[in-house]
């Protein structure tokens, strides 16, 4: 397993980490037992960064992590957790110091430790980005010793590009992979300058970019595939990075040979989000052990050749770009 670092954190990190969305909830029938099994694979095989959210499951995904963690004792890795989405309604005045201290002491308990790693904005309201009281707020919270760092979990490049403005804000999440390549036109760049760590999620696109999804599959009434597909929920980026389900699927069959022998598909995403070296990490889940560890071994895969990413970048340009490219 190949190391980064968080940007300004200073963090060293495992370069692959554990997406811990699926063992929380939203993704069908994951056990306790099976998503404490996955996170230990992934542990096991080198993953040393974690992240989850305070509504994964109501907070079932930290209590599982906390778990795991305390039975397996030495060296910690580092986790980070988001706050705001348990607001109700979630509007951009929700967002108070008072609140996002509140939701963080509930993760504190969770996760059974003093001070978080970590802690992100979890996709807030655009408003909240012009809104800089409450990363003075978060900024209070670190001299109050509950968080370590902050950031922000961003629905956009728009939303990143003015985060990273303000000099606490250490990380950015987005979403960024084969099917959502807009991230690297700019921003990436900028947050390199600023020493901003990115972090990558949604990078096989809900599992498209397994290449096991067709147009028969069926998901669990529970799994936000089936219940978020037109973004009834939330953000429908977040559900197959927003591409028509047909038309990814005919995407996928044109990224399928480009696969290397001996490698996945999933394993290719992974490799190719790790091409640019403005990431310092990619959060792909696993419901089981199987998944984690196959995720792991993607770092262990060469470069992919500059022909190769020429030619993704064409069924890019060619069958995703005009669905996603200017919404996100």
């Amino acid at each position: 397993m190949k190391n980064r670092i968080l940007g300004r954190t200073g963090a060293t990190i495992s370069e692959i980490g554990f997406g811990a969305w699926q063992i929380g909830g939203a993704w069908g029938d994951v056990s306790e037992e099976d998503g404490k099994r996955a996170l230990n694979a992934a542990l096991d095989a080198g993953v040393t960064f974690i992240d989850t959210a305070d509504v994964y499951g109501d907070g079932r995904s930290e209590k599982i992590i906390a778990s795991v963690l305390k039975e397996r004792g030495g060296d910690k890795p580092f986790v980070a957790t988001k706050a705001g989405r348990r607001l109700s309604p979630h509007v951009a005045d929700g967002y108070t110091g008072a609140n996002i201290e509140a939701f963080i002491d509930r993760s504190l308990t969770n996760l059974g430790v003093e001070t978080l790693d970590l802690v992100q904005l979890h996709c807030p309201p655009t408003e909240v980005f012009y809104r800089p009281e409450m990363f003075g707020a978060l900024d209070d919270l670190i001299v109050k010793g509950k968080i370590r760092n902050y950031g922000v979990s961003v629905s956009n490049v728009e939303e990143a590009l003015k985060a990273i403005q303000y000099p606490g804000v250490a990380t950015i999440q987005i979403i960024y992979n084969i099917f959502r390549q807009r991230p690297h036109d700019l921003f990436f760049e900028q947050a390199q300058k600023k020493n901003v760590g990115i972090i990558v999620r949604v990078p096989l696109a809900s599992g498209l970019l397994s290449g096991k999804i067709t147009a028969d599959t069926k998901f669990a009434d529970d799994d936000h595939r089936k219940f978020n597909r037109n973004g009834e929920f939330f953000d429908v980026g977040e559900t197959f990075a927003g591409v028509p389900l047909e038309v990814a699927l005919e995407a996928v069959e044109q990224v399928r040979p480009l696969v290397p022998q001996g490698a996945s598909m999933a394993q290719f995403a992974l490799a190719w989000i790790l091409q640019s070296p403005a990431v310092s990490v990619v959060i792909p889940g696993a419901r089981n052990e199987a998944q984690a560890q196959a995720n792991a071994a993607a770092s262990d895969l060469p470069a992919i050749p500059e022909e190769t990413l020429a030619e993704l970048a064409d069924v890019y340009e060619r069958l995703i770009k005009v669905h996603v490219h200017q919404k996100w």
